[in-house]
Order: C-alpha cells, then structure tokens, then sequence
C-alpha cells in the first residue's frame, strides 16, 4: 500500500489523539490530559525539536512517527531519536511502519543526522520484526529513572 506521509497538522488533531490513544494502550500508559496537550502543541511547534509524522489515506490518519534531534558526544553532528512510531490495528501488514521509518531516515539525512536510533519493548515481536530487517539490536540495555 502506498500511502502519503507529511508532516502531521493542526486539522490532524482527533485523529492523532485516536491514534495516540491506542499507542498509550499497546504499552499499558495512562497520560495526563496536560501531558498529551503539551505533546500536541511541541508537535505544531516549529522551533521544537519534536517533530511527527504522518501516514494518511485520503483524510483518515493510519499511523505516525515521532521523532526529535539532539547534538551527540559520538559524532559531530546530530543524532535523531525515532521516539513513537505507531500504525492503527486495522492498517497493519501493509508496510506503514516501514514506510514511516523510510520516511524518516530520508528526513534525517536531509538535516544531516548521522544516525537514527529507536527502541522497543524486548517482547514486541511484530515491531521487533520490522526493526530487525533494518538493523539488529545492539548490546545496550536502557535504564530510565523518573524524577
């Protein structure tokens, strides 16, 4: 299926949340209303570093990636971070998530990022699956302690 990737929009608004909803729900999160309004306004943002992406068919939205960029201590130049990327149930199998991972990858190269790097839970074996055709994972291990 070849469906058109953009940049995601203010009209986007309902959609993205319905989409956003059910990512929060494959991982088991529950948001505050403010935090997911905060996300949507750095996503409308131009001078945010978070930026989102969008598969869309026609008017309806199928999927997004969320992705920022940040300096780096291992290159001179910047790295991007594939932060969220989520495809609607009823849409996948028809290659969205590699569609917006290309999309991305052609995004960061063309703000001349040096690497793109994402993670996942260990036990996501659909999504592992797609990652795993671009790169395998490295030995790294991720700590993250909530302040």
């Amino acid at each position: 299926m070849t469906v058109p990737i953009r940049d995601i929009a203010a009209p986007d608004k309902a959609q993205f949340h319905a989409l956003w909803q059910g990512y929060l729900d494959f991982y088991g999160v529950t948001l505050t209303p403010e935090v997911t309004a905060r996300t949507w306004a750095r996503l409308l943002d131009p001078a945010s570093p978070l930026r989102g992406r969008v598969a869309a068919k026609g008017n309806a939205l199928l999927g997004f990636a969320l992705s920022l960029t940040h300096p780096s201590s291992w290159v001179a130049g910047e790295d991007c971070y594939l932060e969220d990327l989520f495809v609607a149930p009823q849409a996948r199998g028809q290659g969205l998530g590699r569609a917006l991972i290309d999309d991305l990858i052609a995004q960061a190269r063309a703000r001349g990022c040096h690497r793109l790097y994402w993670h996942t839970r260990h036990d996501n074996a659909q999504a592992r699956k797609l990652y795993d055709s671009y790169v395998q994972t490295d030995d790294h291990i991720r700590y993250r302690l909530t302040l």
